[in-house]
């Protein structure tokens, strides 16, 4: 227990240090400016000092033989037909997705906590505003500059400090523990990846997302499984906002509102896709 808190310890002070230079480059680069490009300037270095260096200089520290891509598991492939199937899961699941988003939604706090609904609202509309001034695209070179930096980075960003850091510690020995101890790392990794995003309204349907990409992590042994799925999710979003041209996109949509039921068929497609690839991988 001792050496799962001094490893999340030195994740977070490396963390922390590396989140403070990445602000620190972007003050001095674009003065703190509140434009468009120099806010994506500014994801672009906190992602990378947030999520992306401290996973990859703690694994370093951590492999006994100094391989980090070991430790995180990058060292290891997986046959063509995972990640077909991991793509296939997540883009069936995104009825699912949509339908737990908007019964997340409907939660209400208790009248004596009205003021922080009203702040938790009001945070996600300016985070939305937020995100679709970043997903305007009037030509194909910006599409593919938002794919690569909402989509592709994070999705390996944070699929490097969630699973391939957090859930390893937490795991206590990477993936080769067995029973309880594997369910409580991916549930807590779940959990704190949800509530990091500061999107309450959100929370259920990222929480589930994380516990999938958690699983899929363990059974096949590859970290590059949830990369692929995490950039699935991601990259559907900005490809549905540019041939949509606004985030409330038939892809946001579908499966919730009237067309829940597609979201029910889509948990239970989800949920059995899940399934074959449990079982996929345990028969390897």
């Amino acid at each position: 227990m001792q050496k799962i808190f001094v490893r999340i310890l030195v994740w977070l002070g490396i963390m922390a240090v590396l989140t403070l230079l990445a602000m620190g480059v972007w003050m001095i680069a674009c003065g703190g400016s509140q434009s468009t490009d120099s806010l994506k300037w500014l994801q672009f270095l906190q992602t990378m000092g947030t999520f992306l260096l401290p996973p990859i200089l703690c694994a370093w520290l951590w492999d006994e033989n100094h391989k980090p891509f070991n430790w995180l598991n990058l060292n290891k492939g997986a046959g063509w037909q995972s990640f077909v199937l991991a793509v296939g899961i997540m883009v069936c699941a995104i009825p699912a997705i949509n339908l737990l988003a908007d019964l997340n939604n409907r939660i209400e706090l208790p009248e004596s906590l009205d003021f922080i609904e009203q702040k938790l609202k009001a945070y996600e509309a300016s985070a939305a505003a937020l995100t679709e001034r970043f997903l305007k695209a009037d030509n194909i070179g910006v599409l593919i500059l938002n794919i690569a930096l909402m989509a592709l980075l994070p999705a390996l960003a944070e699929e490097l400090s969630f699973r391939g850091t957090l859930q390893q510690i937490i795991s206590g020995d990477g993936l080769r523990v067995t029973g309880y101890t594997v369910h409580l790392a991916i549930w807590i990794t779940a959990i704190v990846f949800s509530a990091i995003h500061m999107q309450f309204y959100g929370f259920i349907p990222r929480m589930l997302m994380g516990a999938a990409f958690g699983y899929v992590f363990v059974w096949s042994g590859s970290l590059w499984i949830p990369v692929v799925m995490h950039f699935t999710n991601n990259g559907i979003a900005v490809l549905a906002y540019y041939i949509f041209g606004t985030e409330d996109s038939y892809a946001d949509t579908i499966g919730a509102g009237v067309t829940w039921w597609l979201g029910v068929i889509s948990l239970i497609l989800t949920s059995l896709g899940l399934l074959i690839f449990y079982r996929r991988t345990r028969k390897q």
